[in-house]
């Protein structure tokens, strides 16, 4: 998308970012940037509405007080009005010249205030912050950043949602490039976004979920997948999906708010700790979805059986349990599992360990229990291994696994999987699956196709005989050699064992203190 002076949108946004430092620090200031280039959109789309009234009432003063004593003629309304009715709502924010932090935190506060959908979104960011009696964003920088987002006009007539909508998905991106180990918690690449979104098949109207959701950029590839859908359907009318979220990181949650209004897009999204205190509730119980979609961060260790045992909301059934403190993988995924309605379907990453590890030891092993579960119960409907080097926060592969709590006839009892590991292109700084590999593994997935080094369906036995290891490696081999394992997953085994290992020397060292030796 091309737009005013010739570059595309993506570049443009990236140079505003890039514009008050340099691309290596543009991550550092996301939290400033973010809500400009959304207030900008604000402004434009604005604009155009007043117009669209001018048109009927004679003249974009009369639009302003037309507007100003009913609101609800606009989608937002802003309480910036230039001195000369004519001129564009955001040369108030262009022409700040003295104290720019300053008058630039208190219009935001003023549209936020004006809109209470936008507050705590619109109006977190302080611009005139100091730390330790330094300004974070300094008058010069924010000024430089201004003028730089002043180049293009976001309006309705200038860019359509989604093309805007990908652009902020692309600076969020760009973000996550430089984001290091934070960026998994707000962003996952948009093709294994595609892939999940294609998978899960949305039909109009249905009700999805994403208990740890970043930026959104899952739930908003869902409504992608089902617009596409819709497309070849020659369905220009029908029901949005409704759309859930819950994020714990102030900031995130934030944008996940702004990254769903500037795709035109209506949802909820609430704030808080979704494993301990999950939002969306009914009747006392937790609420139930017909998809939900997720990728929470891998391994996380600070849930304790305590969290588990205090829930008072059946997520975690006898049987399946505490996974171990080391990850909360399998305690991500028995939330998620407990969040599906009767016929619900789910598509979750997680860390490729996740599908192995505990398989093949000799003793017993917490979250190879879990796993176990959730096979015996046939509430996995397949896996997907991924390539490596695909995600900004690790090298490692990851998979993707699905639930599906009311599987067809014909396919219970059995596991669809898929081997990806080479269906990806090579891309600076990361891997990415191309368009075609994005289709073949939904399409293939979709059909439970069977293809030579690529997929197979297994049923419960043969997983149970491979000690309930689900990794499609393990079952597709897409070398010549006979048997292939990857560095990763063995490294995950490895780390299970020394847990293991570590364990059985702590109950052995307590029996021996006891017995005073």
């Amino acid at each position: 998308m091309k737009n005013n002076n010739g570059k595309s949108l993506e570049n443009w946004i990236w140079d505003a970012a890039c514009s008050i430092r340099g691309a290596q620090d543009a991550p550092k200031y996301k939290d400033f940037i973010l809500p400009l280039v959304f207030t900008k959109r604000l402004c434009d789309v604005f604009d155009d509405e007043l117009n669209r009234i001018a048109e009927k009432v004679g003249s974009r003063a009369k639009a302003f007080k037309l507007v100003t004593r009913d609101q609800k003629l606009v989608r937002f309304y802003l309480p910036l009005e230039p001195k000369k009715p004519d001129g564009p709502v955001w040369s108030i924010i262009r022409t700040l010249s003295d104290a720019i932090g300053e008058g630039l935190t208190t219009y935001l506060r003023a549209i936020a205030k004006a809109n209470p959908m936008l507050e705590g979104i619109i109006d977190r960011v302080d611009f005139n912050a100091t730390t330790h009696g330094q300004r974070d964003i300094d008058d010069d920088r924010l000024s430089n950043l201004i003028e730089k987002i002043s180049e293009k006009r976001l309006g309705l007539k200038d860019v359509e949602p989604d093309i805007i909508g990908r652009s902020y998905e692309y600076l969020i991106r760009k973000f996550a490039e430089g984001g290091g180990q934070s960026a998994g918690e707000f962003y996952t690449p948009k093709e294994v976004g595609m892939v999940m979104a294609k998978i899960m098949d949305p039909e109009p109207g249905m009700a999805i979920y994403d208990p740890c959701c970043g930026s959104a950029g899952l739930l908003i590839k869902c409504e992608l997948a089902l617009e596409e859908k819709m497309a070849l359907r020659s369905k220009d009318k029908y029901a949005p999906l409704q759309l859930y979220g819950q994020e714990y990181i102030g900031n995130t949650w934030a944008m996940a708010n702004m990254n769903m209004i500037i795709h035109d897009m209506e949802g909820e999204i609430e704030i808080g700790d979704a494993f301990r205190n999950p939002k969306f509730r009914q009747g006392g119980q937790l609420r139930t979805f017909d998809r939900v979609t997720a990728n929470p961060m891998w391994n996380q260790n600070w849930f304790t059986d305590k969290d588990y045992d205090n829930d008072e909301l059946g997520r975690f059934p006898q049987g399946a349990g505490f996974p171990g403190k080391q990850s909360a993988d399998w305690g991500w995924v028995q939330h998620i599992a407990a969040s599906l309605n009767g016929s619900g379907r789910a598509a979750i990453v997680l860390d490729t360990g996740a599908a192995s590890r505990g398989s093949g030891n000799a003793g017993k092993n917490k979250e190879k229990e879990v796993r176990k579960w959730f096979v015996e119960n046939d509430l996995i409907e397949g896996v997907v291994y991924l390539p490596e080097n695909l995600f900004y926060n690790t090298s490692a592969p990851g998979i993707l696994l699905f639930l599906n709590r009311n599987k067809p006839e014909g396919r219970q009892g059995k596991l669809f999987l898929i081997n990806a590991s080479r269906v990806f292109a090579k891309g600076d700084p990361k891997n990415y699956l191309p368009d075609d590999g994005i289709e073949r593994i939904a399409s293939v997935f979709l059909d439970w196709k069977e293809e030579e080094k690529f997929s197979r369906i297994v049923d419960k036995a043969e997983i149970g005989k491979n000690d309930y290891n689900i990794s499609p490696s393990r079952y597709i081999h897409t070398n010549d050699a006979e048997e292939y394992r990857p560095i990763a997953e063995i490294v995950a085994e490895l780390d299970a064992l020394e847990t293991d290992v570590a364990e059985t020397n702590a109950a052995l060292r307590a029996v021996l203190d006891k017995l005073g030796v």
